[in-house]
């Protein structure tokens, strides 16, 4: 662990928490900026370190179904998505339940939750002394999420407090879904469309005009300082490179094509590139199948108005 100002360990951050501080802690998809989801004033803290507009959604952390259930009411095909993906990288947003007791601010005034169960050793620990945790990203409201400590601290400042993890094993958020009528991909991400699809069926995209019911919706999102090209086949004067397959570039996300590596390294690809000074970054062409749907989804979404 980081034995600097920042760093934290296990028992110390627990006790923040359970004080109603925030602490950025590690997930198995991306580091998250967590605080209790019941506390009014440590979702005011989280949105304030990010930066984050109030209306934004947080995801919820819990521990397992039942602890979900207390927070959300349930469908057939949401209970089957649990069944087969948690602990692991998928949000369901669905109903609040009546009684809750989460903070205003999770929900951003909606009627709906966004909840996961982590597989994270460490943010499990967190959860099992503390109870459910909302946690978005450990980053600058709309720029890179963060894989590892120094890029919290990147990020964030050197204020924050950080309890190290090590690398984020799968390294691009958690896949969102919507059950209802019609189930709704609202994200892509750690699971992949088609696995999702294999329990549930099709699949429909965000509904039009209902506004940010979930994380990562933005359209600019996950962005770094500058301008970023997309589809390149080689850089242009002044661009940082990030390659993919038989285009090497300045570095490459997976020279074998392997979308799992090349979703694991994304975030910390964007960061070097940033890092770099160069005036632009581009990105290889990357397939828009399984894990490279949600990487395009943030390579878009990083691009975007720029």
């Amino acid at each position: 662990m980081d034995e600097g100002q920042t760093g934290v360990s296990v028992a110390e951050a627990i006790a923040v928490l359970r004080g109603g501080g925030v602490v950025a802690v590690p997930t198995e998809t991306v580091y998250g900026l967590a605080g209790r989801a019941d506390d009014a004033g440590a979702v005011a803290a989280i949105c304030a370190a990010k930066g984050r507009p109030s209306d934004n959604p947080l995801i919820v952390h819990v521990l397992d179904v039942a602890a979900a259930e207390k927070l959300a009411v349930f469908d057939v095909r949401a209970r089957a998505l649990a069944a087969a993906f948690w602990p692991g990288g998928l949000t369901l947003v669905l109903p609040v339940r009546a009684g809750a007791g989460l903070a205003h601010g999770v929900t951003g005034g909606r009627g709906t939750v966004a909840v996961r169960v982590p597989s994270h050793p460490v943010m499990r620990a967190l959860i099992a002394e503390v109870g459910a945790l909302a946690a978005p990203s450990a980053n600058r409201s709309g720029h890179v999420s963060a894989t590892c400590a120094a890029h919290v601290r990147a990020s964030l400042g050197d204020g924050v407090l950080v309890l190290e993890g090590g690398v984020c094993a799968a390294g691009l958020e958690s896949s969102i879904v919507q059950t209802g009528e019609v189930v709704r991909l609202l994200r892509p991400g750690a699971v992949t469309a088609e696995a999702i699809s294999a329990v549930v069926g099709d699949l429909a995209g965000a509904e039009v005009g209902v506004g940010l019911i979930a994380p990562g919706m933005m359209a600019s999102h996950y962005a770094p300082l500058q301008p970023v090209r997309l589809g390149a086949l080689r850089a242009e004067a002044g661009e940082f490179l990030i390659g993919f397959g038989a285009v090497a570039g300045d570095l490459n996300l997976s020279g074998s094509g392997d979308l799992a590596a090349a979703a694991a390294g994304l975030f910390a690809a964007l960061y070097l590139a940033e890092a770099s000074g160069r005036a632009g970054i581009a990105v290889a062409p990357v397939p828009e199948v399984g894990l490279g749907r949600a990487i395009n989804d943030r390579l878009r979404r990083a691009a975007a108005g720029r």
